[in-house]
Order: structure tokens, then sequence, then C-alpha cells
């Protein structure tokens, strides 16, 4: 199956929110009581009610304020350091269209996803379960949209084949971010502006840390592991097992220790 991927728009955002209200509806998530904090932003960040979110960011540049939108949520990496970092099978893993979902009843409570991810995306809820962004995997799995692309009314988002939404994008002369950043992201955007003006990282990666277990030393240690068994075992059939004579000594001691045997 082709990969299938959001293309995000930020320069057609109105900010309407329509998205946000969609993901709750379709997902039944509860609303939240918030405060009024000087801004239309609301809520503030993501939480484990909320999967995407309109940031506002303004800007006072040559004594003029400029707006800026930006869709937060989970970018469905290629490479996924919540996937990567989760010790439970299964709790996190890629859908067949390429999205990042999760199942609760696998998750452990561990929070490693959380500093497995580059953008800040993965909640708990009062479950403490994992819960993010899972792109209505039932409704794709159906051909229908994600719910937050259906009640878009300014086709900021789209979803579908993402080589076909990228090369649309690029015909257009558009900038994408997340072309190829962590095997591509599932969430592609056209932004408007440098990403760290939306408060994203220019460069995204896996932290370190995880990448070096996870990518260097677990592999040698399996590998070290397996090593270690076949050699065994290539010694057993080659030579054969250790033989005791009548004492409990073994064979290879008097060759070794000839006075034990006078």
């Amino acid at each position: 199956m082709a990969r299938k991927a959001f293309l995000i728009d930020m320069s057609r955002c109105i900010a309407c929110r329509s998205c946000q209200v969609a993901c709750k509806q379709w997902n039944k998530l509860e609303p939240e009581a918030t405060v009024n904090r000087g801004t239309y932003e609301n809520p503030p960040q993501l939480t484990p009610q909320l999967y995407n979110q309109i940031q506002f960011i303004e800007q006072d540049k040559d004594n003029e304020v400029r707006w800026l939108f930006m869709n937060q949520r989970c970018m469905h990496c290629g490479d996924a350091g919540c996937i990567k970092v989760c010790p439970s099978a299964g709790a996190l893993y890629h859908t067949p269209e390429g999205m990042v979902a999760f199942n609760q009843d696998k998750c452990i409570e561990c929070h490693y996803c959380v500093n497995g991810c580059p953008f800040d995306v993965p909640r708990y809820d009062q479950k403490k379960k994992v819960t993010k962004c899972h792109a209505c995997m039932d409704r794709i799995a159906n051909g229908l949209a994600p719910a937050c692309v259906k009640a878009c009314p300014t086709q900021t988002l789209r979803f579908g084949d993402r080589d076909a939404l990228i090369a649309e994008a690029k015909a257009s002369g558009k900038k994408i971010y997340g072309e190829e950043d962590l095997k591509g992201l599932g969430a592609v955007y056209i932004l408007e502006d440098a990403p760290e003006t939306y408060q994203l990282p220019a460069k995204p990666a896996i932290p370190a840390s995880i990448f070096l277990w996870k990518d260097v030393i677990k592999p040698l240690g399996i590998l070290g592991f397996w090593g270690a068994m076949g050699a065994a075992l290539l010694h057993y059939v080659t030579f054969g097992p250790k033989k005791l004579d009548e004492f409990g000594r073994r064979h290879d001691d008097d060759l070794n220790h000839p006075e034990k045997g006078a």
C-alpha cells in the first residue's frame, strides 16, 4: 500500500479551529475548562483530550502585527522515536497507511515515548495510557479522510498519497517541511517562514541516547549473544562434549596438568 500523509499548507489556515472541533467530536474527546490568557489560542497546547491544536504566533515586525498559525499534531514519522523507544510491542505502531497509531491495552505507562518524540506530542490520559493523534485510523481504514481534513473549509489540511501530495506542492513552487526528515514525516508542511518561527526543529532527530541504544548498542549486543551461541554450537559439533574419567576429571586436565594424573 502506498504511504499516506497529511499535507498541511499553513498559508491557507484561517485559524477557525474546525479541525480541533471535528477531531474532538469524532474521537469522543471530552471538553476541557480553560483560562483566558489574552490570546485566541485555546487550549494553549496539546492535551490528552486534544489531538491537534492551532497555535497563534503573533509577531511585531516593523510596527506591524503579523499573525502566523500552526497546526500542531503528531507528525507520524517514518522513523518514529516513540515506536523505537517503546518497550511494549504493539503499544505504538505504524498502520498499513504509514500513520503512527497506539493501542492503550498494550501501553505499560512507562512514558518513554514522551522522551523519544522530537516534537513533544504524546500525552497520557487519566487512565495513565498514551494518547495522541492517530490520523482517525478507523476512518482511513475505510477509505474516509480524517475528521480534521473533512472539516477544514480552506483545504489547509489535505490527506492522501504522500508522493502525489509532495509532487503537487513542489510543482507549485512551495517549500516542503518534513519530506526527508526521520525517513519522511507523515504530516508534511508548507510554511511561510523558517521552521523555528513555527516552533518546529529545523532538523528534527531522535534523541542521541535513544539512537545509540536502539540502533547501535542493542543490535551489537544481540549480534554478540548470537555470535557466542554460534561459536559454542560450532565447538560442540567440531570437538564434541567434554568427557570425564572415572575420577570425575576432564580429559584435557591431564594435558594441562599432567602431574594430576601421575
